[in-house]
């Protein structure tokens, strides 16, 4: 028998908090490189992106979607559908938008769900846990993957078979979900042998899942239905419809169909693992002897530490230090107990209560067509680094409040300023008054890097009017 290739149903549509200051409501972590250049999101893609899969169906928000497109682009990856959600709705409506999409062309379609950034890097171990869950899947079964687990960790929450778990990868039968467990809970449940962290992976048929939710979440079932059926095809996107969508009930797929059906079976996943849940979990993927490192970081007689700086340049020196996580930005710089890791959160929403734009936004903003960053910012005065992708074309604009200086440090600019189109090449500039028009292109084959230098009496980004976009924006 033939083994049916699986469409992989991939969710990147969180904003964590626990990995601030590199993970932010504007830029979350499946985005961000851990461990390797790709980040978590090109992993999980990679990871799913062979010959036993179909392309991939992602499900994502508005913000991340040129992101999304993006990356995917820099992974090689050329997806099958990418479902925009007007607003977070947590797992269970995402899942279901998703299965209802794959179903229309084919309902007996093999769905592998994946969170986009979990660390997983035994693939062979992880493809044999899904080969052996196809049988169970195709026979109707809703089929989950539980972590054999290493540590007694609070952080997960966990699955209790009705044994101990085998060494082998093969369905089991599943006694109950537990909740995230308290420090002798998790001493106990790692002692006892028949329980499993919960990996949030999924295998079922497009069918079978479609029929868990008209029995255990009829609701969620009709609004996310109506959402895809009255979604908007925009550029390479899906976007679900806002109003039937918001009546979906936020919350996962564990409480909204695992937790009530009865055709439930558990594969074990018995290689290494890792949500990367805080930087305590980014600490023990990838220390060496205690100490883990990353960027321009030097740690000097430390025990059980973990340095990274984030910035080009800029070094992060630890000395004597036992048990610390440092994390240098360059907006942001957080030293935590590593004990602590979870608290993180604590933090960022103090620095929300506070005002302080770097609890949300990340330094650079991505835009369709690259990013830019802000260098110095001044009363009257802002400069920016831009980087524009190849190819790409920021919209046809003016400003209300401010006039810019363009100097082209890399690369090649298309410059439209009134009714005058200028090539300015490297170390060449530009001058663009208040209320011009201007527009800027990259019509080479690599990235393209200009310095900006704004002046003006407001320097927001809403001072912006697009009278043209090929990104179709507002």
């Amino acid at each position: 028998m033939t083994t049916p290739q699986i469409t992989p149903v991939i969710l990147c549509g969180g904003s964590g908090t626990r990995l601030w200051p590199l993970s932010r409501k504007s830029y979350p972590k499946q985005f961000s490189s851990f461990i390797g250049a790709d980040s978590l999101f090109q992993t999980c893609a990679k990871r799913l992106g062979t010959d036993a899969f179909t392309a991939p169906v992602i499900v994502t928000g508005d913000p991340f979607r040129f992101i999304v497109l993006q990356q995917l682009q820099d992974a090689g990856i050329e997806p099958d559908t990418i479902l925009i959600e007007p607003v977070g709705r947590d797992t269970a409506p995402a899942v279901i938008a998703a299965a209802l999409q794959v179903a229309e062309s084919d309902p007996d379609a093999l769905l592998l769900v994946a969170p986009s950034d979990h660390l997983i890097p035994d693939e062979a171990a992880f493809r044999a846990s899904i080969d052996a869950a196809i049988p169970a899947a195709l026979a109707g079964q809703l089929v989950t993957f539980g972590i054999a687990p290493d540590h007694a960790e609070t952080g997960y929450g966990y699955l209790e078979l009705a044994e101990a778990c085998p060494t082998d990868a093969q369905p089991l039968v599943l006694k109950s979900f537990v909740e995230k467990p308290g420090v002798a809970r998790a001493e106990y449940m790692l002692r006892a042998g028949n329980y499993l962290w919960n990996a949030g992976i999924f295998l079922f048929t497009a069918k079978a899942i479609i029929a868990a939710y008209r029995d255990h979440a009829a609701d969620t079932y009709t609004h996310a239905k109506a959402a895809l059926d009255n979604g908007v095809t925009d550029l390479s996107f899906l976007r679900l419809a806002p109003s039937p969508w918001g009546e979906t009930d936020a919350t996962s797929i564990d409480y909204a169909i695992m937790e009530k059906a009865d055709n439930l079976s558990v594969v074990p996943y018995n290689g290494a693992w890792s949500d990367l849940g805080d930087w305590a979990a980014v600490w023990r993927e990838t220390q060496t002897d205690g100490v883990a490192i990353a960027g321009d970081a030097t740690a000097i007689d430390c025990k059980d530490v973990l340095l990274r700086s984030e910035v080009e340049g800029q070094s992060i020196v630890g000395i004597g230090l036992e048990d610390i996580v440092a994390i240098a930005m360059p907006d942001a710089v957080l030293i935590s107990h590593k004990d602590r890791a979870q608290d993180v959160k604590i933090a960022v929403q103090a620095l929300k209560d506070k005002g302080v734009a770097q609890a949300e936004v990340f330094p650079k903003d991505h835009r369709p067509w690259g990013w830019f960053e802000s260098l110095a910012l001044g009363d009257r005065f802002q400069v920016k680094r831009i980087v524009v992708n190849p190819g790409a074309s920021l919209s046809l604009q003016s400003h209300h409040h401010r006039s810019e200086h363009w100097i082209v440090v890399q690369g090649t600019a298309n410059v439209t300023v009134g009714n005058n189109v200028d090539l300015v090449t490297e170390n060449q500039s530009i001058y663009i008054p208040l209320g011009t028009r201007h527009r800027l292109e990259n019509p080479g084959k690599l990235p393209m890097v200009l310095i900006e230098v704004q002046t003006g009496a407001y320097l927001g980004e809403d001072d912006i009017v697009r009278h043209e976009d090929i990104y179709m924006r507002a």
